[in-house]
């Protein structure tokens, strides 16, 4: 009876269903569930996609890394070659199908690599909308070399670098930073050079006693013959109403002291109207290697490295001060800068030592003092100082060199003069870095 019964009641409802004029929405919902199928499942196809394309750019980007390290030694086809066996060993998705990679490689403005690669995946879902694939594309870019670097080197030469090996080691130290920059520069002009020695003063070559931004009234002062020779300067011999005879400027030996304060700390031009702005030259026992202007002559600047030897006092100021000054105005020449590239300045002042002497006093304090304030102009002017401190002798960290730098970790002490080379290697490194842009 139960098994009829509900036989009778399936029967009813059927006979409803065909004589029911709202029958013909199950018939309608039926039609519709196909589209609405289809568009869930282009979400899924949608993200699985997407998955792939997150895959496909990790790879694009390592291989455009990994490219840019060799471009500029490749021809075109190695360069497509290469960019096409990097891609495919980095990127390992069967279900992405018709992969291809293009890449070029152009020197327009700076260094560039241009990667792009597109793939098939193959849809689950949107096949019942007739899409039975969807392309992938991604790109990618690196530049390098669009920044261009000029770096002044103010190198400590004083007495104490004679110790502990310190003179050696500032040698191979700034062989190896110039080998580092060379390596970055990929056209000549990428990156310039300046070697800034000093102790007391800086030696700007005997052969400029005929320039007109030399003052000479300090130098012939003390360097003449007097017709008494009890008396050995120009104002004693004079004031004794005896004869003095100034020697040929011919005689000096190159070295210039600091210009007169405010001078000192600043890069104004020297004009030669105008004496306080001129750079006054001295007979300095001491004198330090000749200073050489930049230049990406990598030969000379390590021929320069080798001429490097200790003597004399410490005097940082007029390291920064001509450090400063090669990077900007005159009596250097400043080579034009390219509107097409952005340009890095930087300074690397190294010492070993103290401040002792310059030519106003010997007073460490007061030419601390006059140090940083030349590191802060040289700062507001938009050069980027680093500073290193070679501490062998167990002097206190110098408070001067770590303000002097653009910030704390562009300073560096070291305790032994082995250090000097990973040292400067950092900081080679780092403004490698610079030329990456992108």
């Amino acid at each position: 009876m139960h098994a009829v019964s509900l036989f009778e009641r399936l029967r009813r409802c059927l006979r409803q269903l065909r004589t029911a004029a709202g029958g013909n929405v199950t018939t309608t919902f039926s039609m519709s569930i196909i589209p609405l199928v289809g568009f869930v499942g282009a979400a899924v196809d949608y993200s699985h996609a997407n998955s792939v394309k997150i895959a496909m750019q990790a790879a694009l980007d390592s291989t455009a890394l990994m490219l840019s390290k060799s471009a500029m030694t490749m021809n075109e086809q190695q360069i497509q070659t290469t960019a096409d066996q990097y891609f495919k060993a980095l990127f390992n998705r069967p279900e992405a199908s018709s992969v291809t990679v293009s890449a070029t490689y152009t020197t327009s403005g700076g260094s560039k690599i241009v990667i792009g690669a597109t793939s098939n995946v193959k849809t689950d879902f949107m096949g019942l909308l007739g899409v039975s694939q969807m392309t992938v594309s991604v790109g990618t870019q690196v530049k390098w070399g669009n920044t261009r670097l000029r770096v002044a080197l103010a190198l400590d030469t004083t007495g104490s670098m004679d110790s502990d090996g310190k003179i050696e080691a500032l040698k191979s130290a700034t062989k190896s930073l110039l080998s580092q920059l060379r390596s970055a520069a990929v056209n000549n002009g990428d990156v310039y050079v300046s070697i800034i020695p000093f102790s007391k003063d800086v030696n700007v070559g005997r052969t400029a006693y005929q320039e007109d931004w030399i003052r000479w009234d300090l130098w012939e002062e003390r360097n003449g013959r007097c017709s008494d020779n009890d008396y050995r300067s120009r104002s004693s011999c004079i004031d004794r109403d005896k004869t003095w005879t100034a020697s040929s400027r011919s005689n000096w030996n190159g070295c210039i002291t600091d210009r007169d304060r405010d001078w000192d700390t600043t890069n104004a031009g020297p004009d030669p109207t105008n004496s306080v702005t001129l750079f006054p030259a001295e007979q300095y026992g001491s004198c330090p290697a000749q200073l050489m202007g930049l230049t990406y002559d990598w030969t000379a600047l390590n021929d320069k490295v080798d001429d490097l030897y200790p003597a004399g006092n410490t005097n940082q100021g007029i390291g920064i001060a001509w450090a400063f000054q090669s990077l900007t105005a005159s009596p250097f020449t400043i080579p034009p800068k390219d509107p097409n590239y952005r340009y890095s300045d930087v300074i690397i002042l190294m010492s070993d030592g103290l401040n002792t002497q310059n030519r106003f006093s010997t007073s460490q304090w007061s030419i601390d003092a006059r140090e940083l304030t030349t590191c802060t102009n040289a700062k507001n002017a938009g050069i980027v100082i680093y500073t290193v401190q070679v501490n062998t002798g167990g002097d206190p960290t110098q408070d001067v060199m770590r303000n002097c730098a653009s910030s704390t970790d562009k300073f560096t002490e070291i305790k032994r003069a082995n250090q000097l080379v990973a040292a400067f290697n950092s900081i080679g490194t780092a403004l490698s870095n610079l030329r990456i842009a992108e």
